[in-house]
């Protein structure tokens, strides 16, 4: 009877998914062949009556001015001067400017100088991409929220080929499978990383995992749940890709160990604006009053400037000790926001509470040409972040000829900070104490020997140009082209 009973219910349920997967798909096949329909009815013949190759890259923030956008800029610089038959496409939010006014934008920010015009497609639903709109969850919503925003960019423009330059990777199959596209990725940092995993295992209070999850094993327990639930959709979406690129070492092994699509990923370095600095004179150093320690970085809280603070107030006590000259810590950086404002202040309360308000100097959101006296004056160059992904700040520092010290993981330790022709480039630490050590030890080493160190980091960023980039990053695309 129990049998009779199973059977009877197992058998329609059965059917009953089977026919609703037929639906799915013929629903889904009926939605892509009126996509290609629509494809056709937007893009029209060019003047010698062919259609042009439409590459469209998904970057609703492509008016910000950070390292991504010059990423994406260079890159369809390149495309530009490589293939003549292609024209290039950005989805943006940034509805509060024209197109002329963001290509404006890039070559004063950026120096960049298109060759042919950019086709924009502006975005009315960039809003569904903030992270401000879900308290919880915030990485969920976020990915969900990309699929809304890339289904109206679909509607409004259906490209040749697809390349996600932001990192809203649940947008890929919706172009692959729905859009018929080629797609392609540029990632720049993992939406979730195995180290994001750990820290939440191990109960680790960090910025990201508040302290009441870390003191409830039932809430570690279920965050944990759904990082992994999390971690598995992200490598399934990842993994629709034709080409991924990662900008380091570090955003490789996480991308490899989470999309498993080694055999078309490659590291292709962020373009950063070695130049400019390379042309600050590299001179020996003259006999100082004062020394200077330099950190260039954003107030944001996984840049952990208290950590800078702390260590340079160990040093000052050591070196009050011993020999004068004097030394000073200037933190550079920019303030999106209230928060990051609130955040300069308490760092200010606690250069007070431990005595080096005298000696640290706080200078936000300055000109370039500023920024660039500070670095061509600069002994140190200093930053803390655990685990950057790459670190374009670390690269400028040592082509401006400031003996950096880095945080000892990520892309500093595997892709930067590393010994160029079997000699150093800099020095990495990671606690308190190592900081505070190195930076002693950095002062106590003779001009020559830290002019050596100068010359050979400024040698070895050459590796992260322009014309580097443009060189990797075609050979990477090539066969989203074939």
């Amino acid at each position: 009877a129990c049998f009779r009973l199973l059977c009877s219910l197992l058998i329609p349920a059965l059917l009953l998914s089977g026919v609703l997967c037929v639906c799915v798909v013929v629903l889904l096949w009926g939605v892509r062949l009126w996509i290609q329909q629509r494809k056709k009815q937007l893009t029209s013949a060019g003047k010698d009556g062919k259609r042009p190759l439409l590459v469209a890259f998904f970057h609703p923030y492509c008016n910000a001015g950070g390292g991504g956008e010059r990423v994406l800029w260079c890159a369809i610089r390149t495309l530009q001067k490589k293939y003549r038959n292609v024209t290039c496409v950005v989805y943006t939010g940034d509805r509060d400017a024209t197109g002329e006014e963001i290509v404006e934008g890039a070559f004063r920010r950026f120096n960049i100088k298109l060759t042919h015009p950019v086709k924009f497609v502006f975005l009315e639903k960039r809003y569904l991409v903030e992270a401000s709109l879900y308290p919880h969850f915030t990485l969920l919503g976020q990915s969900l929220g990309s699929v809304f925003l890339g289904w109206e960019a679909l509607l409004k423009c259906v490209p040749d080929i697809y390349i996600d330059s932001m990192g809203y990777a649940f947008t890929l199959p919706l172009f692959k499978h729905l859009g018929g596209c080629r797609v392609g990725c540029y990632v720049h940092y993992p939406t979730i990383s195995t180290d994001m995993l750990s820290v939440v295992r191990n109960q680790a209070t960090r910025f990201n995992n508040a302290a009441f999850i870390t003191n409830s094993p039932l809430f570690s327990k279920f965050k944990l749940a759904y990082y992994y639930f999390f971690a598995f959709m992200y490598g399934l979406v990842g993994s629709c890709s034709d080409v991924i690129m990662v900008n380091s070492s570090w955003t490789l092994n996480h991308i490899l160990s989470l999309w498993r699509a080694g055999a078309c990923t490659s590291i292709v370095y962020p373009p950063c604006d070695v130049q400019t600095f390379l042309d600050i004179p590299l001179e020996k150093e003259k006999s100082t009053r004062e020394y200077s320690i330099v950190s260039v970085s954003q107030f944001r809280p996984e840049k952990d400037h208290p950590l800078q603070i702390r260590a340079f107030a160990k040093l000052l006590k050591e070196k009050r000790v011993g020999r004068q000259p004097p030394l000073k810590l200037i933190l550079v950086g920019g303030c999106r926001n209230q928060q990051d404002e609130e955040r300069v202040n308490n760092l200010k309360r606690l250069c007070e509470e431990l005595g080096v308000s005298n000696d640290v100097t706080f200078r936000i959101n300055i000109p370039f040409e500023e920024l660039k006296r500070h670095l061509a004056e600069a002994t140190i160059g200093l930053h803390t972040m655990w685990n950057e992904h790459f670190g374009i700040g670390v690269v400028e520092c040592m082509a401006a000829g400031t003996v950096i010290l880095a945080h000892s993981s990520g892309g500093p330790k595997l892709d930067i900070v590393v010994p160029y022709e079997g000699r150093a480039t800099g020095f990495l630490a990671e606690t308190e104490d190592n900081y505070a050590e190195t930076m002693a030890y950095i002062l106590s080493l003779s001009p020559e020997k830290r002019l050596e160190i100068r010359e050979n980091a400024r040698r070895s960023v050459h590796r992260f140009s322009d014309q580097h980039f443009e060189e990797t990053f075609l050979l990477s695309v090539e066969p989203l082209f074939k």
